[in-house]
């Protein structure tokens, strides 16, 4: 049994920055990659970033230059660090991660959401 909480999300005016967190907990062996989606109000659920155990990155097009994607293994937490916002990055932001459990399956586990507006 595994829970993500994000945390973070807000108001914030175009160009400024957020910070958001996704701290993992319950009956956790291993982590495998974790990653951020986003959905804006009437569009689908886009992949914006990811990390891996490595710590190797991806991110959308649209975000490069603007988010980093990190993670602290030995708190189980993903954040993403948005900078330059502007109001296209509005909506709610789901952590996910890969997560082997104490019996060794693995799952994806996701987050609640937490929305993140950007004013013009």
């Amino acid at each position: 049994q595994v829970q993500l909480v994000e945390s973070g999300g807000g108001l914030v005016q175009t160009g400024g920055s957020l910070r958001l967190s996704c701290a993992a907990s319950g009956r956790i062996f291993s982590i495998n990659d974790m990653a951020w989606y986003r959905q804006a109000p009437g569009k689908q659920r886009e992949l914006a970033a990811v990390i891996t155990s490595g710590g190797s990155t991806i991110y959308v097009d649209s975000v490069k230059g603007r988010f980093t994607i990190s993670r602290d293994n030995a708190k189980n937490t993903v954040y993403l660090q948005m900078n330059s916002l502007k109001p296209e990055d509005t909506g709610v932001y789901y952590c996910k991660a890969v997560i082997q459990v104490l019996n060794r399956s693995f799952g994806n586990y996701w987050g609640q959401g937490t929305q993140v507006t950007v004013s013009s």
